[in-house]
């Protein structure tokens, strides 16, 4: 008799992991890092290449759709791939491929919807935005198929193929770069952006020999939907977050706390790619924990948000040995102010690693329900304690408020896993009884 997850969702039993199965949880990790390394790269390098080439006001153009473009992959991944990782993650490749060919569907079908809007919304705006969200709207289905792809081959196991993937993207982004310059536009930087992203969609294709299905993007809403409308919800509310608190420091503040924070949040932008490359593959490791022994999620979810808290306070502690002169040369006059916020913000990064375990344990079980219960409450601390620390204290404040409220997101995530668990424990002893 096989056990069940919280939302019904059958698991395989097997024995306790060993050595070759730790390597191969450790291998798939290390691709999961290699993969965000050349993804946060390629967006690095975007992000430089353009802000020279363009300057200060056309960035902030080109910004402005790049934050749309996180908005809406939050709304693909949630209604997509989020639900391909928890219920398909480890299984036979005959469930695999047509799971994925829906799964990519979805994401095509959803970047075509929300690409029209885009379109009509640029030329409706016309002036120095328009042309930047039209041609956003052109290149939104490459994009989202393409990231589709890079959620299908974790799902699989194969992040090898993710990464390869990535790696074509810039490839076919320096030329596309180059081209991009000569015109001068803001929105032919974005063609050259999506348009190399298309490449790569098109590329998954041969890669992993399936076709996304767009006729099978109603059926995989359809069935999925007890997962997907509650993580749609969940990973806007968190983006959303982020920007409201933005939004109100610099009404609060002024608009150069939020250059503050950021300069901060940039000093630890290499850990943060380490965090978000993670990301990429615990939902689909903590899957497979369960279905091969079930007994160990919760030991593995403590490690995995354990061993993220330790290395972020490693990195935070390695950051206040920094010599001022080194971090004048990466934030120039922004360092002696962010400096200041290396200990709250820190503090913020390790309780959102003690966060991820928890809520990889919470994916894996399909308890999506408790997952978007406590994504809500997380993000209102999260706008509260930023919010208020700043109306209280300025910068610095809204840096501890936000450190404290992620601290206590974290305990949030925890105490709803306990009960995932306990529910899940007694729903399969219920079975063996009845069995």
């Amino acid at each position: 008799m096989t056990p069940m997850t919280t939302e019904g969702e059958k698991t395989t039993a097997a024995g306790p992991a060993g050595p070759s199965a730790r390597r191969a949880i450790a291998g798939r990790l290390s691709w999961g890092l290699a993969d965000q390394a050349a993804s946060s790269m390629s967006n690095f390098a975007v992000g430089v290449y353009v802000a020279r080439s363009l300057g200060v006001t056309a960035f902030g153009v080109f910004s402005l759709a790049w934050v749309t473009y996180g908005v809406v992959l939050n709304v693909s991944r949630g209604l997509a791939t989020d639900p391909l990782m928890v219920r398909f993650s480890g299984v036979p490749e005959d469930s695999w491929r047509a799971a994925v060919a829906r799964a990519s569907g979805t994401a095509l079908g959803a970047g075509a919807v929300l690409g029209v809007a885009s379109l009509v919304a640029g030329l409706a705006l016309g002036g120095r935005m328009g042309p930047a969200f039209a041609c956003l709207g052109v290149v939104l289905p490459g994009l989202l198929l393409q990231d589709a792809w890079r959620f299908a081959f974790f799902a699989a196991g194969t992040g090898r193929k993710a990464f390869v993937n990535d790696l074509v993207w810039g490839v076919a982004l320096v030329p596309a770069l180059v081209v991009a310059a000569h015109v001068g536009s803001v929105a032919a930087f974005v063609l050259a952006w999506g348009g190399s992203a298309g490449v790569a969609a098109v590329y998954g294709c041969f890669q992993s020999g399936i076709r996304p299905r767009l006729s099978g993007a109603r059926a995989w809403l359809r069935t999925h939907r007890d997962l997907g409308t509650r993580y749609l919800v969940e990973n806007v509310s968190n983006s959303g977050a982020s920007q409201l608190r933005a939004y109100g420091l610099g009404a609060i503040v002024g608009v150069g706390a939020v250059g503050v924070i950021r300069g901060a949040e940039l000093l630890l932008g290499p850990f943060m790619a380490v965090l978000m490359g993670l990301s990429l593959v615990t939902v689909a490791e903590a899957a497979r924990v369960l279905r091969r022994a079930p007994h160990r999620l919760g030991t593995f979810c403590l490690m995995l948000g354990g061993g993220q808290a330790a290395a972020a306070l490693l990195w935070g502690g390695a950051l206040l040995l920094v010599p001022d002169r080194a971090g004048e040369l990466v934030l120039g006059d922004v360092w002696s102010a962010a400096s200041e916020l290396i200990v709250p913000v820190t503090l913020g990064v390790v309780g959102a690693g003690l966060g991820t375990g928890a809520a990889a344990g919470l994916r894996a079980l399909g308890a999506a329900r408790r997952s978007l219960r406590s994504q809500l409450i997380a993000s209102a601390c999260y706008v509260a304690g930023g919010l208020g620390g700043a109306a209280a204290g300025g910068t610095v404040g809204s840096a501890w408020g936000v450190a404290a409220a992620t601290v206590c997101g974290s305990a949030v995530w925890w105490l709803y896993l306990r009960a995932a668990l306990r529910e899940h424990h007694q729903n399969t002893l219920r079975e063996v009884r009845t069995s």
